[in-house]
């Protein structure tokens, strides 16, 4: 005998006795089980000691409303598909929540039985549908591949599993890890496997802009605001509305904007300049660096509050070079991207080939590997991938902080006389560890571990004064 499939579980939440005693009763006479809950604080106590299928709940009640209620689960992660109830005058309401909170759809009081019928059964067939997407999304992540993101080895592994568990909530999260190891594509993972992957996803650099316009970039401005403000302009934070906010290199976000960063966060508000209004904005951010945050609080460049408000999860993503395993499931993507992109026809990579590429340290981690196979596939174009086509600098180690500090060859070494001014080592340093790059500011940035900006700043202060000294002789 094959045992028939339990019936779906709907949980009816209304203040209102007698119209919740109504509708489990429809309810049952339609096949399915249902419970019933007099508030939200009620239906809370009930989805937390078991899951359901179906949430049918009103909007007006005390204690906590539908509109609280909804929000609670969303927050949580909780894809319960959820029917509003609506009474007279609620129906703008009602689609707002639709909207905004993503509730399955909204049903006029008194309830129709035959309506109630069809959106009961769309709505367990939604959350069929959205049991399989997840069940889709673990395979693939077993395979090695998370959204945007591939990798097979161990440490990626826990990285995907971590995106899977907070992906769901609108917790804030901070991405740490070296430049150009896919701090960005974390992110839009989450992004892409929460609830808001139908909404913006806005990413803004902080380093990438001067202090000047970052406020402006951040909460927009009015007309007039500024010289040069010739009209109003959303910032980042109403582009993301209802969406996702990637703030990367957060770590080089100027101290004198945090306080108005914190704000915006605890208050989910936020003022353009110029403007007297303050907006509601609904905005989960995601935050990346590759400094250490702790040390910045320590020399009070970050602030400790806007830390913990960041940081409420943390996902940390291994450097390539502790991750070999994922060199080959990396390359060969790299590469159908390209044949895609530029009409090649590389086919494979040879094992030479591939062993100089595991043997190389990958200071640029993955954004350093897709840069090497462009450029080897400009020079081959199509078929194997030889050692030929690989930069001659590839399976030759990237210079550490070791190399720079104990050089092996007059070169690579600075001689300090005792007594010079402590500029004018720094001075040598940076220039010879921009000598050493090839003049690659931003690897230099990475080995001096200073920000971009910071590099610029002294390389332009350099400049200068060399300036000066020519204008004195001159003289």
């Amino acid at each position: 005998m094959v045992s028939s499939p339990p019936a779906a579980r709907v949980l009816v939440v209304d203040d209102d006795q007698r119209d919740r005693q109504q509708l489990a009763a429809i309810i049952a006479d339609l096949g399915y089980h249902s419970e019933t809950a007099s508030d939200g604080e009620a239906a809370l106590e009930k989805l937390t000691a078991a899951p359901f299928d179906v949430i049918i709940s009103d909007l007006m009640m005390p204690k906590m409303d539908g509109f609280v209620l909804l929000r609670t689960l969303f927050d949580r992660g909780d894809q319960t598909p959820a029917i509003v109830l609506t009474g007279a005058g609620s129906i703008d309401k009602a689609i707002s929540i639709v909207h905004d909170l993503r509730a399955f759809w909204f049903l006029e009081k008194p309830a129709r039985p035959s309506v109630l019928a069809t959106l009961l059964e769309r709505a367990i067939q939604h959350k069929s549908l959205v049991k399989e997407t997840e069940r889709l999304q673990r395979q693939l992540s077993q395979q090695g591949y998370l959204a945007d993101l591939i990798g097979t080895s161990q440490a990626m592994r826990e990285v995907f599993s971590l995106i899977q568990q907070i992906a769901p909530t609108s917790a804030s999260v901070l991405i740490t890890g070296e430049s150009g190891t896919g701090k960005e594509l974390v992110a839009s993972a989450i992004h892409k496997l929460s609830p808001r992957a139908a909404r913006p996803f806005v990413a803004l650099n902080c380093a990438a802009l001067p202090e000047t316009l970052i406020e402006s970039e951040l909460f927009g401005h009015e007309k007039g605001a500024f010289t040069g403000a010739v009209g109003r302009r959303a910032g980042c934070f109403e582009q993301a509305n209802q969406g996702t906010l990637f703030l990367d290199e957060i770590g080089d976000m100027p101290i004198a904007m945090q306080p108005r960063l914190l704000r915006a966060l605890q208050e989910s508000t936020i003022r353009r300049l110029g403007a007297t209004a303050e907006i509601s904005v609904d905005v989960r951010v995601l935050a990346a660096t590759n400094k250490s945050l702790a040390e910045l609080i320590q020399n009070r460049l970050f602030r400790e509050d806007l830390f913990y408000r960041l940081n409420v999860f943390q996902i940390d993503i291994p450097p390539l070079r502790d991750r070999k395993d994922d060199i080959l499931p990396l390359a060969d993507a790299i590469i159908k991207d390209l044949n895609r992109k530029h009409d090649y026809r590389i086919t494979d990579i040879h094992p030479a080939a591939l062993e100089r590429l595991l043997e190389h340290s990958w200071p640029g981690n993955v954004r350093e590997l897709r840069n090497v196979l462009e450029r080897s596939s400009i020079v081959a174009r199509e078929g194997t991938l030889l050692p030929a086509h690989l930069t001659r600098t590839i399976g030759t180690p990237a210079p550490t902080h070791a190399a720079l500090e104990a050089p092996q060859s007059s070169g690579n070494a600075i001689s300090v006389e005792v007594g010079r001014p402590l500029s004018d080592v720094e001075k040598a340093y940076i220039q010879l560890t921009l000598k050493s790059t090839g003049n690659n500011k931003k690897r230099a940035a990475q080995i001096l571990g200073i920000s971009l900006r910071t590099l610029h700043s002294r390389v332009t202060e350099f400049a200068a004064e060399e300036e000066t000294k020519r204008e004195s002789k001159a003289v």
